[in-house]
């Protein structure tokens, strides 16, 4: 069946020479054919990811015709405004695939509001809900290697695809004819007949506005003097996020050069991804140099911030996204009391995978916080259950582990803009009152205790490693560890079991231990890895990483 696939790629007029080239170029290599053809990029409520290139198991303008063609399919079903809203960012054909997108849309008869330039994720998720648009259609893969792209798709309330919407904009697209399934006219010609237009200014400036109105303290950052080195790792980050913190104040704000200007190739790191040491390297070097209080950086779809902080001793110290979380609820809670602004019965959210710290936080501050699976469309999910309830002022903070952070419910998904500010904002208080980031982080620690979290991730490439990591899952579940490193497990907890639970069915498992510490195991749903979170509690951070060592060893001979 491939075979005939490739065959009929290889003899079809494509517009795209380099898919020609790279089909020619494989003639006779059945591994690399088979790689290409043998399946196809799933759709689900993450929508597409994928390496670039030819076939139907790569990112292309024919596998977004046909991703695009199923999801008009469903839009036509769901009257409203018969309108979608479309951003993209840096990556390797972002623009050219938004446009193929807009241009099947507009064929089918569907508006379109498509931003002139390219701007992050929660710049999508609030063109959606500004214009009332069916759906909204996101180019990125956010913080994978340079290779991939993706195609996230969004509902009316501008949060991720939910799974019926998804399944069945799925069955649309396996009915579409990947070559000529497709309707197309050309951009220009849906600009002519008014179907495709640019997202406007007002829409713009109503974004700036709604995340500058989420100021805990407002005018803090004016009178600080804060020095900030920032990266938006060559991605689309750089004009939201200086836009709001020169609003704010912050007017020392230093550019990694490098990293500076849109880049999908991402020639400084890897993975451009702000969790890790290599992406932060070039801005940590530069805060050095300048001497800056706080280094951030953004990922390419700008959804997800990092930071590093200044210590007493002019060393600088990256801050996990649990650390991360935990200071922000801590700021928000503590700012909105002192202002008299906290809303009655607030409400915070939190992945499950992330710090128990936050649950010991919250309670303190009086903040009910709700715990939800991995992935923000389940945040955005609780922010919807609110807002049906006449309630969405009770939410005031939601973050994952994996450094996404939102403030308020002007948007459903993470926000690197509000995220940015929000840190620096906190960082400009602390030192207000002659205290910083990191010393109000050990304050916590010594109030809560020294929690510790790490995540490891195991690897299972090629077109194998979906069945064998369904296959450990499988085996976790039919014999269940009585004890992992010496520590007895107290209760598991198997999160495709809903009664249990009372959340939507997920594969995750979850193993409480004699004496307090946690492991949860889950497979990606975006990378064939399985992910281990440890979280251990220690009188001293030593303490603590001894026994998640201890623990991830006696994981490793399951996992590896």
């Amino acid at each position: 069946m491939y075979m005939e696939d490739y065959k009929r790629w290889l003899e079809a007029d494509l517009e795209d020479p380099a898919l020609k080239e790279e089909l020619a170029s494989i003639q006779g290599k059945e591994d690399e054919i088979k790689d290409r053809f043998a399946v196809a990029l799933k759709f689900g409520t993450a929508g597409l990811r994928g390496v670039l290139g030819a076939g139907t198991n790569r990112m292309n303008i024919y596998v977004v015709r046909q991703a695009t063609q199923g999801l008009a399919n469903w839009v036509k079903t769901q009257g409203g405004s018969q309108l979608v809203a479309i951003s993209y960012d840096s990556r390797i054909n972002s623009d050219v695939f938004a446009r193929t997108a807009a241009c099947v849309l507009a064929a089918n008869g569907i508006k379109v509001r498509i931003y002139d330039a390219l701007m992050p994720v929660p710049a999508l998720s609030f063109a959606t809900r500004y214009y009332q648009a069916n759906a909204g259609i996101m180019v990125t893969a956010s913080h994978n290697p340079a290779k991939y792209n993706g195609y996230k798709a969004y509902g009316p309330d501008g949060c991720q695809m939910t799974d019926e919407a998804a399944d069945i904009v799925y069955a649309e697209i396996q009915k579409t004819d990947i070559l000529t399934g497709a309707k197309l006219m050309t951009f220009e010609e849906g600009q002519a007949a008014g179907l495709i237009e640019y997202v406007g200014d007002d829409c713009k400036e109503a974004l700036y506005a709604a995340i500058e109105a989420r100021s805990v303290r407002p005018g803090i950052c004016k009178t600080a003097g804060l020095k900030l080195v920032y990266s938006p790792l060559n991605g689309s980050g750089l004009v939201p996020v200086t836009r709001v913190l020169k609003d704010i104040g912050i007017t020392d704000i230093t550019i990694v050069p490098e990293q500076q200007y849109p880049d999908g190739n991402f020639p400084t790191c890897p993975y451009p991804n702000p969790e890790i040491f290599e992406a932060l390297k070039l801005g940590l070097e530069l805060a050095k140099e300048c001497g800056a209080d706080l280094m951030l950086a953004t990922d390419p779809d700008a959804d997800r911030v990092g930071i590093a902080m200044k210590c007493p001793d002019g060393s600088y110290e990256l801050v996990s996204g649990n650390e991360m979380g935990v200071l922000l609820l801590d700021y928000i809670c503590a700012g909105r009391i002192e202002n008299g602004t906290m809303p009655k019965n607030p409400v915070a959210v939190k992945s499950i995978v992330s710090t128990p710290l936050a649950d010991a936080v919250a309670k303190n501050y009086g903040v009910e916080l709700r715990g939800v699976l991995t992935g923000f469309k389940w945040i955005g999910d609780q922010i919807a259950q609110l807002e049906a309830a006449g309630e969405v002022d009770r939410f005031i903070f939601g973050f994952e582990e994996s450094y996404g952070y939102l403030a308020g419910p002007y948007v459903r998904d993470k926000d690197a803009i509000i995220g940015s500010m929000l840190i620096c904002e906190m960082a400009a208080y602390y030192r207000s009152i002659g205290s910083s980031i990191k010393q109000r982080l050990e304050e916590i620690y010594e109030k809560y205790g020294r929690y510790l979290n790490k995540v490891d991730s195991f690897e299972f490439p090629g077109l194998s490693g979906m069945d064998k990591m369904a296959g450990i899952m499988d085996s976790l579940r039919k014999n269940p560890p009585k004890e992992i490193g010496g520590y007895a497990v107290e209760k598991a907890t198997d999160f495709k079991n809903t009664e249990e639970t009372g959340l939507p069915a997920a594969n995750v498992l979850t193993y409480k231990l004699e004496g307090g510490a946690e492991v949860i195991v889950r497979p990606s749903g975006t990378e064939p890895k399985i992910k281990t979170y440890f979280t251990t509690l220690g009188k001293t951070l030593e303490e603590a990483q001894a026994q998640k060592d201890k623990l991830a060893e006696a994981l490793k001979p399951i996992l590896a």
